[in-house]
């Protein structure tokens, strides 16, 4: 950086100081000189431990690497024996329950879908902030929820075939959560209000009402001619929309044009794996953005369908209860930030020595600062209603790392003359030490913790990255099928639900990654809620409004409650390594299937990162299905690449071929993109050159992480 700033022995960029001083603060009790000379007392308050946490897993690491070198053929007993004598097992204290108070209702008690988005993307942000509320009708019609057999098809202007078959079908779930006691929502021809409930014509001439009167609980219009039925089940609402002069209500004999649902209930707005941010620049970017959403005043305006829109946050909604009284729902999702992890660092602030100041201490910094505007009503909209910040912490490895972010939390609390415990944590149960010692995690945070989940994809990065001198590891698609896997997914919820989480705190389920296959999704994802997990994530409002019908028909706190009755799952299991067990079970073909799959998906995913700055999309893979991609697909692909490597089941030169041929495969699928840069027939470009360090350097990146070669990469990029 050039023309630093220099204060309290740092050193910062004259845009970041402006942006801190013109645009965060005012409206604030802090000052700039508080501000930075705040940050920088916490920065070296906590830089040391910082590094000392980071080297301890490097030690770690080194420890399980030598052990597994001389132990080629080992006991599981003498195998666990170990993990406990370097405390990457630590012992597990009394049982206990978290005392995490002042909670959003949205995150401690409602069930339901779970957005993550790129906060540096103001259009994606908004949103998903605004996707708590989404058209049934559209999300079937849009997508292969229904089929386009019979002139059903999705092509073209309205088509009333496949309409007919939406409405079909919406009616079937209002018939199947929202019963009538006659009939069926089909023969409805009108709703009236009558008497504190809601009274239904059919069109037998017969009136009928809810089997459930208490189901009702809102309307807007008149008692006669209401424009909107407000119903409730499972603690979600839905709108019945009523309008016989809309173009669909005008053909439905009860003049219904659309059911809406609630549908994304929380939205965690991500400065972390779905965001390409690497210097002063773009953290400016993602913090403005985090400022709009927490301020109310974020708007983005682009071209949609050759027209200028311009998009705002979602105002709250208005209805009248059964008494006539006005009744308030939110109209926006409950959003969480997610903060860096604890080991990158970020050219944005330099300490006295010129070196770079941890992302993660940052984060926190900014984002709660930020976020106080929310808790001192400085938004025309509320976030959180019970006066919290929601703050979720990626990429830690073990309590200490947990006890770790919760002190910094507490220092910036006192800095910024907040309550204790106002930042709330939410953890995620992606790295293994975490896994193993999740009880102790929590108990490390159980007055701040509101979060856990599972993350398959950075999981599996560093089970195998972990046990990468242990041996060979199984095929991408038999992962899981492995014991470790489904133990670990049961193992959550059961670690959760044992320390108090039920009614407190949100036990959260990974991400769908196809995007297009909405059906195979619904067909799947019933499994989440039947897992005992209060959120699942998934990648669009679309899914959130398919995904969130899955929550009417199970009552999440109740089967939690079902599942306190079921063995615990086995930390055995979860420490079982999903090695390879016969290496000629795997012919050529396979191994060249999996390598150029594995490449194929490095290069779609890295391209973009490093010459577009897009941290998360949806990239075609190997077959041409569009998956949404973030570097946690890109950390199990390149540490599995790795790992062949390492073992000798694929050679350099094979990893160097597939590259190439599988960027002139990817450079194909991004013909179409006007910003794209071709990675062949050079194969010489900043993009290339971090795909292939990703897979020939990946046993040596700390943890198998990949943001230190794409972070380097994507600031060459920008440097030319």
């Amino acid at each position: 950086m050039t023309n630093q700033i220099e204060s309290h022995n740092l050193k910062y960029s004259p845009a970041l100081a402006d942006f801190v001083e013109h645009e965060v603060l005012p409206g604030l009790d802090i000052s700039a000189d508080h501000f930075w000379s705040s940050l920088s007392k916490i920065f070296y308050a906590f830089k040391d431990e910082n590094q000392a946490l980071l080297d301890l897993r490097q030690s770690l690491q080194a420890q399980i690497d030598h052990w597994h070198k001389a132990n080629k053929n080992f006991s599981f007993d003498e195998y666990k024996a170990f993990l406990k004598s370097i405390d990457y097992l630590v012992d597990e204290g009394p049982d206990f329950s978290i005392t995490t108070s002042k909670v959003d209702a949205e995150i401690a008690t409602i069930a339901g879908p779970q957005l993550v988005v790129p906060v540096m993307n103001a259009r994606f942000a908004l949103n998903a902030a605004n996707a708590r509320w989404g058209s049934l009708y559209d999300a079937l019609y849009g997508t292969d929820m229904i089929d386009e057999e019979d002139g059903a098809e999705r092509t073209g202007p309205y088509n009333p075939i496949r309409g007919d078959k939406v409405i079909a079908f919406a009616k079937q779930f209002l018939d199947q959560y929202f019963p009538l006691v006659d009939g069926s929502y089909t023969d409805v021809v009108g709703f009236s209000i009558k008497e504190n409930g809601l009274f239904i014509e059919l069109s037998s001439g017969q009136s009928t009402s809810l089997d459930n009167p208490g189901q009702f609980v809102g309307y807007n219009g008149t008692t006669d001619l209401p424009s909107c039925v407000l119903l409730k089940n499972n603690n979600l609402h839905i709108e019945i929309q009523i309008d016989k002069n809309h173009p669909v209500g005008s053909t439905d004999p009860a003049g219904i044009k659309d059911v809406f649902l609630e549908s994304a209930i929380t939205t965690i707005q991500d400065c972390e794996d779905s965001v390409a941010a690497v210097d002063a620049e773009d953290k400016i970017q993602v913090y403005r953005n985090w400022l709009g959403l927490m301020k109310g005043d974020l708007t983005e305006t682009f071209l949609k369908a050759g027209k200028e829109v311009t998009r705002t946050l979602n105002p709250d909604r208005k209805y009248l209860n059964v008494d006539g009284k006005e009744l308030s729902l939110p109209g926006r999702s409950t959003m969480l930030v997610r903060n860096v992890g604890h080991l990158m660092t970020n050219p944005a602030i330099l300490d006295n020595h010129g070196n770079e100041i941890p992302e993660g201490i940052m984060d926190a910094v900014f984002t709660i600062c930020i976020a106080k505007h929310d808790l001192v009503n400085n938004s025309k909209y509320s976030n959180s209603r019970t006066g919290s910040v929601y703050i979720v912490k990626p990429k830690m490895h073990g309590p200490d790392e947990v006890s770790f972010a919760c002190r910094i939390f507490s220092a910036v609390e006192e800095a910024f003359n907040l309550e204790p415990q106002t930042v709330k944590i939410g953890i995620m149960d992606e790295e293994r030490r975490t896994t193993v010692n999740l009880k102790e995690c929590i108990r490390a945070a159980d007055n701040r913790v509101i979060f856990i989940n599972t993350g398959f994809l950075d999981r599996t990065g560093d089970e195998i990255h972990t046990s990468m001198e242990a041996g060979p590891v199984v095929p991408k698609a038999a992962m899981k099928q492995q014991a470790w896997i489904n133990s670990y997914e049961d193992w959550n919820v059961d670690v959760g639900l044992k320390c108090g989480l039920q009614g407190k705190a949100q036990i959260g389920k990974g991400m769908w990654p196809m995007p297009d296959e909405m059906l195979e999704m619904y067909k799947i994802k019933i499994g989440h809620p039947q897992s005992g997990a209060n959120c699942a994530w998934v990648p669009s409002p679309t899914a959130a409004t398919l995904h969130a019908m899955h929550y009417h028909e199970i009552l999440v706190s109740d089967q939690q409650t079902e599942l306190k009755k079921r063995s615990h799952a086995s930390l055995d299991d979860i420490l079982s390594i999903p090695l390879l067990k016969d290496q000629t079970d795997l012919s050529q073909k396979v191994i060249q299937e999996e390598l150029d799959n594995n490449s194929q998906g490095i290069l779609g995913y890295v391209v973009r990162w490093v010459d577009q700055g897009v941290g998360c999309s949806k990239v075609p893979d190997i077959n041409n299905i569009g998956l949404m991609e973030d570097r946690a697909t890109c950390r199990i692909s390149s540490q599995h690449i790795a790992n062949w490597l390492h073992h000798e089941i694929v050679s350099e030169n094979q990893v160097l071929a597939s590259m190439k041929k599988m960027a002139s495969v990817v450079d194909q699928q991004n013909a179409q993109d006007p910003e794209y840069i071709p990675m062949s027939p050079g194969y010489d470009g900043d993009a290339f050159k971090a795909a292939l360090a990703l897979a020939l350097e990946g046993r040596t990146q700390p943890s198998g992480y990949t943001e230190p070669i794409l972070h380097a990469q994507r600031l060459i990029f920008k440097e030319k």
